[in-house]
């Protein structure tokens, strides 16, 4: 098998586990860690730029052949009779299409079976659990995962593994559940940056690779949300800027504007409003089957006026304008991915507030382990940059991830 040892190679050159590889670390793990919804063990792949790397599929996207339940009884039935766009890019690219990866019900808050792998006590984040939790504990090479609030970026940081939420947009969203058009964004996890970067260039159908630069301007934001920082990720983040400046990057410190203050705020509602606009039938048709997270999200978004509608969509507008002078100042951002470590317990995912403000403004995130905390569990840092450069933060991303805290599994 082909080891985990670094999220980072200096050739970008495509490492993937043979799928009997993948195939006998399930066997030996699914029991505990419970990634997996669904998988196909006769799966093949094909030629092309992925050939061979084993794929998991979030379960709120379709596979043909495959069920597609998005994490709810109520869809126990339903089998997809063509590829989502997304998959069907990467199958024809010559992914191995292993299987369907747990979701939290309809991507949302309520979570499945998964525990994190590092340590079974925890959760590994949602609404993507299975897929981080797959890539991280080498059953994958790669997953694909949504983020509607911070359900890419969050798994990766507890599950000590690459994630990346592109820039809105970028990805086809074609067979994948629809939660909330806004903010909706279709993502990766990955073993390692060249799959990641190889996948991106696949889905996004953009094989630009623009050079790297010598050194960085690394812009150092803590957000309105710092306080929520726990002592061991403060204590990362320092640990860590320190370290790019010591490397020759400049690293400086990035106020954002007053407006942000509101936009985190602004992505709750936006993204409780429109989920009742699109998943409000279930909580209406079914309500003996959805569960109580679920319900208060829809009651909520369905209470809220337009007026209210209106003006957090205006805040999302207001920031997105004031967005190019934030990202002039430096070559990419660096933030918490998460307030700390997992937490304890897998009956909740942990909290969004790193992610609420990247994916309402939907700029390219990158999340990538920083450091291990108590518990063996990572702490995980983000880099951020302008929306529609995300293939030059990929090829910048060498650098950062250099002083990355990646480890076997």
């Amino acid at each position: 098998m082909t080891r985990r040892c670094s999220g980072v190679t200096g050739s970008l050159a495509l490492e993937g586990m043979a799928l009997s590889d993948c195939l006998a670390r399930f066997d030996a793990r699914d029991a505990a860690v419970r990634g997996w919804a669904y998988i196909d063990r006769s799966a093949q792949g094909g030629a092309g730029p992925l050939a061979g790397l084993v794929l998991g599929v979030k379960d709120v996207i379709d596979v043909a052949g495959m069920p597609t339940t998005h994490g709810s009884p109520i869809f126990a039935g339903n089998f997809a009779q063509a590829d989502a766009e997304s998959v069907a890019l990467l199958r024809a690219a010559g992914a191995v299409v292993l299987g369907k990866t747990v979701t939290a019900e309809f991507a949302t808050y309520h979570p499945g079976p998964t525990a994190n792998p590092h340590n079974l006590a925890h959760t590994p984040g949602g609404s993507s659990s299975g897929s981080a939790a797959v890539v991280a504990d080498g059953q994958a090479d790669f997953a694909l995962g949504t983020q509607t609030a911070g359900s890419v970026i969050r798994p990766a940081s507890f599950c000590g593994t690459l994630g990346f939420k592109p820039t809105f947009g970028r990805y086809p969203l074609a067979g994948v559940l629809e939660t909330a058009p806004s903010l909706d964004t279709l993502g990766l996890f990955a073993r390692n940056l060249a799959i990641l970067s190889a996948a991106d260039a696949v889905l996004a159908q953009d094989d630009n690779n623009p050079p790297a630069a010598a050194t960085l301007t690394i812009g150092l934001c803590r957000s309105p949300l710092w306080p929520l920082a726990t002592a061991p990720m403060q204590e990362t983040f320092a640990r860590f800027a320190a370290a790019l400046a010591d490397a020759g990057h400049t690293v400086i410190d990035i106020e954002l504007a007053a407006p942000f203050d509101r936009l985190a705020e602004a992505q709750t509602l936006l993204h409780r409003h429109e989920a009742a606009l699109m998943l409000g039938y279930l909580r209406r048709e079914h309500p003996a089957q959805v569960s109580e997270a679920f319900i208060r999200m829809i009651d909520a978004g369905e209470a809220d006026c337009e007026a209210d509608y209106q003006a957090a969509l205006a805040v999302q507008r207001e920031c997105k304008v004031l967005a190019p002078a934030v990202f002039a100042q430096a070559d990419m951002l660096l933030a918490p991915g998460a307030p700390g470590a997992a937490p304890a317990g897998l009956g909740a995912t942990g909290d969004p507030a790193f992610q609420r403000i990247w994916t309402a403004l939907g700029v390219p995130c990158l999340g990538f382990p920083a450091a291990w905390g108590e518990g063996g569990l990572p702490l995980g840092l983000q880099i951020i940059a302008a929306p529609g450069t995300d293939r030059q933060l990929l090829a910048n991303a060498p650098a950062i991830l250099a002083h990355a805290a990646f480890r076997e599994f």
